[in-house]
């Protein structure tokens, strides 16, 4: 029983030493962030190198043969916008990029909705590419080793996704909606402050200390900006004028306060309102 034990001892510290080896990786992972434009894009992929092999043509056949873009799991791109490519709408979100090798000048780059792949998926979905870009191979003068993508030829609107790899060069252009984005953040910013931007400031000072009746003139312009004010918009209307030392519309607004939350059977909110209201001499 002893010699049995001792065997097991050995056995699971062997185990255990093992098990802490780390070596390289033949296909090292990489991460990349861009943002183009105000479009967050980030690629996660491994990098497979040539290690002497013909790659396209050979290991990667031509004639149609769908590739991985990478090794191990599948590249996933993703996307923080909506984004334009090859005139096809590409939802924000992740997807993985496969490419079919149709010959030596000729690729279809496509963008596939399932990121849970390891290496091309068994069961292709044609529904599931909701894009793809066919796109020129260019031959480049010099031999690279390792597997790149990367993403240049950066403009304010888009940029090119490239795809580099033994002696072949690959780019697909991309649009990002810039325009869009700024133009939506010039008219938030000339239309002036928003009715959150005027409660969360009389919030603030009220909770501070600071300036009363400037946060009750805050209060007012966001309560005019709300058709409906609910109990939790009422309750702090109600400190707000407190502070400011209106008790007649403390009160007022701590009774409406009350009477929504006990519709809304909202316990918190109708002891808070009841425990202010005797406080005040309201009930």
């Amino acid at each position: 029983m002893k010699k049995l034990l001792l065997s097991f001892m050995v056995f699971a510290l062997a185990f255990s030493v093992h098990a802490q080896v780390e070596t390289p990786q033949p296909s090292p992972f990489s991460k990349i962030e861009q943002k183009v434009g105000l479009t967050d894009i980030t690629i996660e992929y491994s990098r497979p190198s040539v290690k002497g092999r013909q790659i396209f043509g050979a290991l990667e056949p031509y004639g149609g043969n769908v590739w991985r873009t990478g090794a191990n799991k599948n590249t996933i791109i993703t996307f923080s916008d909506d984004v334009t490519i090859a005139g096809q709408t590409v939802k924000a979100g992740s997807y993985s990029i496969f490419t079919k090798l149709n010959s030596k000048t000729d690729w279809e780059v496509m963008f596939y909705s399932d990121t849970e792949n390891w290496g091309t998926p068994q069961n292709w979905d044609d529904s599931k590419v909701v894009a793809t870009a066919k796109v020129e191979v260019m031959e480049i003068p010099f031999n690279v080793e390792t597997f790149a993508i990367d993403i240049n030829s950066i403009t304010n609107n888009g940029a090119n996704l490239e795809l580099i790899w033994e002696k072949s060069y690959a780019a697909v252009p991309f649009t990002v909606p810039t325009g869009d984005k700024v133009q939506a953040t010039i008219d938030k910013a000339l239309s002036g402050p928003g009715m959150g931007d005027y409660y969360n400031a009389a919030v603030y000072y009220t909770t501070e200390g600071k300036d009363p009746q400037q946060a009750k003139k805050w209060m007012d312009k966001a309560m005019s900006m709300i058709e409906t004010p609910r109990f939790w918009h009422l309750r702090q209307k109600s400190l707000v004028y407190a502070a400011a030392g209106d008790k007649e519309g403390a009160i007022k607004a701590a009774k409406a306060s009350l009477a929504d939350a006990k519709a809304s059977k909202n316990a918190g909110y109708v002891k808070m309102n009841e425990d202010s209201l005797k406080e005040w001499g309201a009930m």
